[in-house]
């Protein structure tokens, strides 16, 4: 497969499906190889309990609120029309009433409110991943898309993929895998050099209940990533996040790694939970069946994390 610059024109579709950005973090390690420039994207097919970015859930803007920041001015609720913002409630932001304005963001003299998600054009986003190619040159680095799940706009990321890859940026992918296959690999596999690939839970009722979706596309779409990683030079790299009580259950971790092993996969990634996630969705007002519950409170212990990377290790599975 060729990366072939020509055959991506600019469609109506794509001009309609223009993500929002949340954040282009450059110097990034733990994103891929090397020294990496990730851009995270807005908007979720998918809508996971115990979500690590929960404001990428939505593709729409929204307004956070950081309780931390706030000096308790009342600037916001003055200049607010509709009234929906006041840090004496117990949700700062009232998202029924507001509007989206942003009159609040702009006249906080702290910082404490902020808009989440922006728009940014395919050269805007392009032009600030390449400040950091020197760096990507010397450590084997590139860039990294995540969200969200960059996936849902799938002609603007082929082009941004294209404008990066005129310039040899090395390109990896995160995503769920819930996506139309042949449209995948028509618009973004040839310009792929990894993806980064999640399998959560395999059974398919509890991968509803706590994702929103059925997993029989994403576990159908990782067999035929990986039927056509052996033949190319894209590498494919299965992960499962460890949530306490949801997927690193016994036979949950077993099934994915047998999963894995009929396949005839090597290598794989296990994510460790990180209880960081219930201050970022505070922040957006976003709903949290979790809060309240200690174990989820907590970092995973490493001996829980252990006795996963055994299961995988048992099936023949090296975690790296």
């Amino acid at each position: 497969m060729q990366c072939d610059g020509a055959a991506m024109a600019q469609t109506e579709e794509s001009q309609a499906r223009k993500p929002l950005i949340l954040e282009i973090k450059g110097n990034s390690l733990d994103d891929g190889p090397g020294i990496r420039t990730v851009v995270f994207f807005k908007g979720c097919p998918l809508s996971c309990s115990w979500c690590h970015n929960p404001e990428s859930k939505r593709a729409r803007v929204e307004i956070g609120y950081d309780r931390k920041e706030c000096i308790g001015c009342g600037t916001c609720t003055a200049v607010c029309p509709e009234k929906a913002v006041s840090p004496q409630n117990i949700h700062p932001v009232d998202r029924e009433k507001c509007t989206l304005c942003f009159r609040c963001v702009e006249e906080c003299p702290a910082g404490a409110l902020a808009r989440v998600g922006r728009s940014l054009s395919i050269d805007e986003i392009a032009a600030e991943v390449l400040k950091d190619k020197p760096f990507f040159d010397t450590s084997g680095g590139g860039a990294t898309f995540s969200g969200g799940e960059p996936v849902m706009f799938m002609e603007f990321l082929s082009e941004l993929l294209h404008a990066l890859k005129a310039y040899q940026v090395h390109t990896l992918l995160e995503t769920s895998g819930f996506f139309d296959f042949e449209k995948f690999e028509r618009l973004l596999l040839p310009c792929l050099d990894m993806i980064y690939y999640d399998i959560k839970i395999m059974d398919e009722k509890a991968h509803r209940i706590h994702t929103g979706v059925s997993n029989q596309r994403i576990l159908e779409n990782f067999e035929r990533l990986f039927k056509i990683s052996r033949d190319t030079g894209i590498t494919l790299l299965p992960r499962t996040p460890l949530v306490p009580g949801i997927t690193d259950r016994h036979e949950n971790i077993q099934g994915i790694a047998r999963f894995l092993a009929e396949l005839g996969v090597r290598n794989a990634a296990l994510m460790p939970y990180n209880p960081l996630w219930h201050e970022k969705a505070d922040k957006i007002g976003a709903d949290n069946p979790h809060r309240g519950h200690a174990v989820m409170a907590a970092w995973m212990e490493k001996e829980k994390v252990e006795a996963c990377r055994r299961i995988f290790s048992e099936e023949g599975i090296q975690v790296v």
